[in-house]
C-alpha cells in the first residue's frame, strides 16, 4: 500500500507588509517535515493566495529581491473572495492592470509560479473552466452551461476524452 505524503512544515521568513489594521502578509517556504524522496518535483515554485491588493508592490518588491520568477496563472478576487478573472503572465503587470480597469470590484489576488512554465496555459485552461460564470472579466476560453472547451486548449501529447452528440433521431 502506498503511504500518503507527509504535510510539509511552514518556515515564515519575514512579514513583507502590513496595513495596520486588518492583514499583514508573510513570506516563508516549505520544508519537508521527514527526509523522503529528494527527486520529487514540485508543481509550484510560489504561490499565494487571497493576498489584499494592498499589498501587491510589497509581494512584487520581495520576489524581486529574493530573484523569483514572477511569471505565472494569476486570479483577481472580489471583496468577497470569488475569482473573477484568471490569467496568464507577467503576474504583477497583469494584476496591476487588472486592478485598474476594475479598481471598485477586485480586492485580492492570488498567483502561482508553475515549475514548468510550459504547463501555464494548461492550468490557465483549468481555472478558468472549473470558475466558469464566477468569472465576470474573462471572455476567452470562459464556458458557461453544459458546452465542453476545446481539448486544443492542452498541450501536445494529452490524452483525453472527448463527448460528441448524437446526431439524428434516436432509436
Amino acid at each position: 500500500m502506498k503511504k500518503t505524503q507527509a504535510p510539509a512544515t511552514k518556515m515564515v521568513h519575514a512579514k513583507i507588509y502590513g496595513d495596520g489594521t486588518n492583514w499583514t502578509v508573510h513570506s516563508g517556504v516549505l520544508k519537508r517535515k521527514y527526509a523522503g524522496n529528494p527527486g520529487v518535483t514540485r508543481l509550484f515554485e510560489v504561490v499565494a493566495e487571497k493576498l489584499p491588493y494592498a499589498s501587491l508592490p510589497a509581494v512584487r518588491k520581495h520576489m524581486k529581491q529574493n530573484n523569483l520568477r514572477a511569471q505565472g496563472v494569476y486570479i483577481a478576487h472580489d471583496s468577497m473572495g470569488s475569482p473573477r478573472y484568471v490569467g496568464r503572465g507577467k503576474i504583477f503587470n497583469r494584476l496591476e492592470a487588472r486592478k485598474s480597469a476594475q479598481a471598485l470590484e477586485l480586492a485580492y489576488f492570488s498567483f502561482y509560479v508553475i515549475a514548468e512554465a510550459r504547463h501555464e496555459r494548461e492550468i490557465e485552461t483549468l481555472l478558468i473552466r472549473a470558475a466558469g460564470p464566477l468569472l465576470e472579466f474573462n471572455t476567452k476560453k470562459k464556458r458557461i452551461g453544459i458546452a465542453p472547451g476545446n481539448v486544443r486548449d492542452y498541450e501536445a501529447g494529452t490524452r483525453f476524452y472527448e463527448r460528441h452528440y448524437k446526431k439524428g433521431r434516436s432509436t
